[in-house]
Order: structure tokens, then sequence, then C-alpha cells
């Protein structure tokens, strides 16, 4: 699984937002320079992030996108879930009740799959965008973790 542009860009772009002074506005323009994104492509974004209530434009002179609430309370899978690119892991529709093989059966590895992005989706919940802005991610794999302990 790969996540698309438009989420990890949006993730990208919030963190930048989130690092900046609390209240004061940034362009998109800004944005895009900084991140190396194109306006146009923001735009997309941040539409979508709007609607989704997780940012407020500020319009005029010295207008840009703020945060609306907080960034200790808005989660990675938030901003994920807003830029409307899902996470999933298997070929079947989320909404269909049927498999991903002919006939309407699952295949072997589908609840493997379908598991897989369960995790996802629950790690990138238990996120804030303060977290990774502030670089406070310390998730380790069970590998990194045995590693520790044994020496």
């Amino acid at each position: 699984m790969i996540l698309g542009t438009k989420a990890r860009y949006a993730v990208m772009a919030m963190v930048e937002l989130a690092g900046r002074e609390q209240g004061k506005p940034i362009t998109l323009a800004e944005l895009a320079t900084s991140q190396e994104i194109t306006v146009p492509y923001l735009e997309q974004i941040f539409s979508k992030l709007k609607q989704s209530g997780i940012v407020k434009s500020v319009r005029g002179p010295g207008g840009g996108y703020v945060l609306s609430r907080p960034a200790t309370e808005i989660t990675i899978s938030e901003i994920v879930d807003a830029s409307e690119e899902a996470i999933k892991m298997t070929r079947c529709d989320n909404h269909v009740n049927h498999g991903c093989m002919g006939g309407g059966t699952r295949c072997a590895t589908h609840d493997l799959w379908e598991g897989l992005g369960k995790q996802i989706t629950q790690y990138l919940s238990s996120i804030s965008l303060s977290d990774v802005q502030q670089r406070k991610l310390t998730f380790k794999t069970p590998l990194e973790n045995a590693a520790v302990t044994n020496h």
C-alpha cells in the first residue's frame, strides 16, 4: 500500500502550518514554495481540509490559512481522511460485503490485508499533528525493541 500524494502532501503542509506562529495565517504560495508543491494542488487539498473543518481561511491582506483548533487536537488520520484518500489494503470496495474474487468470495489473504489497513488507521489516529511537528514519534518496531533490550 502506498499512501497517495494528496494525503502525504496534506500532512506535510499541515505540519508546517502547525509549526507557524499560532493564529498567524500562511498563504498557499508560501506553503507551496517551502514544501515544493504546486499552488493549484495545494488549493485542492486545502479546499478539502477547510470543508472538513481542520483549517480556516483568513481573507484580506495578511490572509491565508490557520488551524481551526490546536494541533494537539488534530490527528493525522483526520488529515488523511479529509484528503479523501482511503487507507485500503484489499481490492474489495469498503462499502460492498462481497469478496475480491470472482463470484464474490474473499481471497485467502483478504483478512490479512484488511487487518493491516485497520492497524495503519489506528496508528495514524494515535498521532496528533503536534506530535509530528514536534518530532515526538517514538514508535519502534518489535525488532528495534528487541535490539534495545538485548544490549
